[in-house]
């Protein structure tokens, strides 16, 4: 039978494109399956917190709240009249505006902007403060930085005060949750990027938003993420949680305006979380609001340092005092650690304190040497002192399977062949080992030694303690500060 021209083209036609549309339909079939669109996580996020309120915290929570306020205090004396605060003050004094809140440990007055970054920055330069062991934020400076430099302009009630500190931890440590660990993996400094969450959510609480103001200012927070880990070891790192706090305090104050940002900021495709991460778990955020409470989860250090390395010094002071071990007696120290131990604080060779708080091997020097792992023992004195130096050359850590980042091997031999170990599985101030409240003033104390009298320290500690009672917090500020 013969085709006709036209017959003789569609038929060519059909046989190409045939083919082609097989391929087609076979790539697609291949493709993986379109992710289930996320739930308004934002909104969710947004209404629990202005729902919340100081009756509707469990005991335990309010608890919580008030031993993070309290440690947090004490780390922002301590740490006060640091090189790097110095500095900070310095710099943003000639800029700044009216005198509205002061600085723990301090005479100097600032606006509540900077008042909120300075006092974040002293609160974190030990390295000191609080973690939430699951992300290892650090969740009480950005959040406490800002509330209490808002209420040293406008009076709070220490209830109400607790309750924006507790909701403003829960925001920041499950967004930080949901991304976890990729995230941070990336190189991103969990603490700066999810701080500013926490911030605006208490302070926003403070301040009375509605509902469309506080997803604004959840929205303008995650505009602000700040913090690299490649600062780790210097200034920088401190400046991360104060600007954090800084920020979130911004976002607030413009979303009570008005000043509107998107509704999903957090979870939309080119959102927060997809943008800066490639694991995003909305449940993480969403599930267990104002039954399951992440404050619960938090940890004060005893050391003044990285938590990866809390278990080796808890390790070294046990054989050391209960073994009775001399540093100039041990040949070797070998640790056995898992791999965020190196890659956190894998310096060999530190040369300032900053960077021996990022130093397993002066860790574990500086404990044997000193039996303690506070302040002073990573300041430049005792990352310089030569009995550590030589001690640290004969530190060995290897990175082991089925070690987590929370535990710690540790083996000591010494010149004459004895040996000696631990193993630590919970340290001192983890959550199974937690630190007392008799531990956290003693720690309080130590701190502001040098800082403030010992009578206007106790003063601050039990302002501290009675803070739901407080008609007014600012009033631990005002305690604070230097003349007081």
């Amino acid at each position: 039978m013969s085709m006709n021209r036209r017959s003789l083209i569609g038929a060519a036609g059909l046989a190409l494109t045939t083919p082609a549309l097989h391929g087609a339909q076979a790539a697609e079939a291949s493709k993986p399956a379109a992710k289930p669109a996320p739930p308004p996580v934002t909104k969710i996020l947004a209404q629990w917190i202005l729902g919340s309120s100081y009756d509707s915290l469990p005991e335990n929570v309010r608890r919580e709240g008030v031993r993070s306020f309290l440690n947090w205090v004490g780390v922002a004396i301590g740490g006060s009249h640091h090189e790097t605060v110095d500095v900070a003050v310095s710099a943003l004094q000639p800029f700044s505006g009216p005198p509205q809140a002061g600085l723990f440990g301090r005479t100097e007055r600032f606006d509540i902007m900077n008042a909120a970054f300075l006092n974040g920055v002293a609160s974190h330069i030990f390295d000191f403060d609080d973690t939430h062991l699951k992300t290892i934020i650090h969740p009480a400076g950005p959040v406490a930085s800002a509330i209490l430099a808002y209420a040293s302009m406008k009076p709070v009630s220490g209830k109400d005060f607790l309750d924006a500190l507790v909701v403003g931890i829960e925001a920041e440590c499950r967004i930080g949750n949901s991304v976890y660990p990729n995230h941070y993996d990336a190189g991103w400094h969990i603490t700066g990027t999810c701080g500013p969450f926490g911030a605006s959510a208490a302070v926003g609480k403070l301040m009375g938003l509605t509902e469309q103001q506080m997803v604004y200012a959840l929205g303008l927070a995650a505009s602000q993420p700040v913090g690299l880990r490649e600062s780790f070891g210097s200034m920088n790192k401190s400046f991360n949680p104060g600007r954090a706090a800084a920020n979130g305090l911004f976002a607030a104050i413009l979303a009570a305006k008005g000043y509107t940002s998107s509704d999903g900021m957090i979870e939309a495709k080119r959102g927060w979380a997809n943008t800066i991460s490639t694991k995003q778990d909305w449940s993480e955020i969403t599930d267990g609001l104002g039954t399951r409470y992440e404050s619960l989860l938090n940890t004060y250090k005893p050391f003044a340092c990285g938590i990866v390395m809390h278990p080796t010094i808890d390790a070294a002071i046990q054989i050391r005092d209960e073994d009775h071990v001399k540093p100039e007696d041990i040949k070797r120290v070998d640790l056995k650690v898992h791999p965020l131990v190196l890659e956190l604080t894998g310096k060999t060779a530190p040369k300032t304190g900053l960077e021996g708080k990022f130093s397993i091997y002066h860790a574990a020097a500086v404990a044997f040497v000193e039996g303690a792992g506070g302040e002073k023992q990573f300041s430049d004195r005792a990352v310089n002192d030569p009995r550590v130096v030589a001690l640290r050359q004969k530190v060995l850590p290897v990175v082991t399977p089925g070690i987590d980042a929370a535990q710690v091997d540790m083996t000591v031999t010494l010149n004459d062949g004895r040996t000696f170990h631990r193993f630590i599985e919970h340290a001192i101030g983890s959550v199974e080992k937690p630190m007392s409240d008799a531990q956290l003033e003693a720690k309080f104390t130590d701190l502001a030694s040098g800082v403030l009298p010992d009578a206007q320290t106790k003063r601050v500690m039990q302002l501290c303690w009675s803070l739901p009672e407080l008609k007014d917090a600012g009033e631990v500020m005002r305690a604070g500060v230097q003349g007081a």
